[in-house]
């Protein structure tokens, strides 16, 4: 089994409680997404490629009506030797940061930028508490911060019962809503997703009404000691982008992990004309 919890049989759960039709194929997770006209794509997340491997998803793509399938792997691989193209489409960030949490509280205190250091502790001084909750009153709280969130950095924002039907379908044991609390207000939430040897920061969100208190420094903090306590060796900030994100990307930087590039997305195709189709409909809606 792929140790990336997309590949994970919950996240297969998961993607079953979407109507989403799924396969494994050599252990790996084959995910049917649709389109329009009755068509559709398959997708394999942070998953590799082998000869047998795709000779056993071209029949489900011709059995299911299948345009084309889409990788991002984990690592590099020569998309040529499979006719791959490069796609501009991309579902799981590109680059990442990955903190090494295995080493001491100090030590990782220590080797952060000196303003989010200072942050943390400010966040403390001003009376900010972080909690667990797995309430659905806290996920209603968490849904109202995503969509300011998603409008002041504009990023796509899921409906709610996806949220609802993760958490469900992963469970307690490998997902955890944070919250962040000032005098009892939840002011920002994190939903992490706690899976073989890493936790993964999947979702964020905060008040920017209370942006001078430096919340999430704390509760990013507070998660990672979680994640200590766990024994986990590994903490992912989950997708960066300079362009898109600089804020973001600067506040996740400032903890000073190791900045990690993944290949990207590629497409194999099936049907080149309802495959220019599909990518002349993305352009236009």
């Amino acid at each position: 089994m792929n140790d990336q919890f997309l590949q994970s049989l919950e996240w297969e759960k998961f993607q079953k409680s979407l109507n989403r039709k799924t396969w494994r194929v050599e252990d790996k997770l084959v995910i049917k997404h649709d389109l329009f006209f009755n068509k559709s794509y398959l997708y394999c997340p942070r998953g590799e490629v082998s000869i047998n491997f795709l000779k056993e998803v071209e029949k489900i793509a011709k059995q299911e009506n299948v345009i084309f399938l889409k990788i991002e792997p984990v690592v590099n691989f020569q998309s040529s030797s499979f006719n791959f193209k490069k796609s501009d489409k991309q579902i799981q960030p590109a680059k990442t940061i990955v903190l090494d949490i295995s080493k001491t509280k100090d030590e990782l205190l220590d080797q952060m930028h000196k303003k989010t250091r200072y942050n943390i502790r400010l966040a403390q001084k001003k009376g900010i508490v972080i909690e667990k909750s797995d309430k659905q009153e806290s996920l209603d709280i968490f849904i109202k911060l995503l969509k300011k969130t998603a409008q002041r950095d504009k990023f796509h924002l899921h409906p709610k019962e996806y949220y609802q039907k993760m958490i469900d379908a992963l469970g307690q044991d490998m997902t955890e809503l944070f919250l962040a609390k000032y005098k009892n207000k939840v002011i920002a939430a994190n939903l992490v997703i706690f899976y073989n040897n890493t936790a993964t920061y999947l979702h964020g969100a905060s008040d920017y009404e209370y942006r001078q208190l430096m919340a999430p420094y704390l509760l990013q903090w507070k998660i990672i000691l979680e994640a200590k306590q766990r024994n986990l060796q590994l903490y992912d900030f989950w997708g960066i982008d300079e362009d898109k994100w600089p804020g973001v990307t600067r506040f996740k930087k400032g903890f000073n992990g190791n900045e990690i590039s993944y290949p990207g997305a590629y497409d194999l195709v099936y049907n080149k004309s309802w495959y220019w189709i599909y990518k002349i409909s993305r352009k236009i809606l």
